[in-house]
């Protein structure tokens, strides 16, 4: 029996981000999407496979992952 890890997706803490978008560059499975006035989107957290690159590139530590919440 294989037990599956919980699914987890980030979150960006918009009072610590300063808009660089450095995680956006770096998400491999482009979860995050840049917008020009506020701190990157979560578009597609279905999508993040938790590699924490964007928690490793972040320089506020403005990322976190969260456990993504039952449908």
């Amino acid at each position: 029996m294989r037990l599956s890890k919980p699914k987890k997706h980030p979150v960006i803490d918009e009072r610590l981000c300063k808009k660089c978008n450095i995680c956006v560059t770096f998400c491999p499975k482009k979860v995050l999407d840049a917008r020009t006035s506020s701190a990157p989107a979560v578009a597609r957290p279905e999508d993040c496979n938790a590699c924490e690159l964007c928690i490793l590139r972040c320089p506020d530590f403005a990322i976190d992952l969260e456990e993504a919440k039952e449908r």
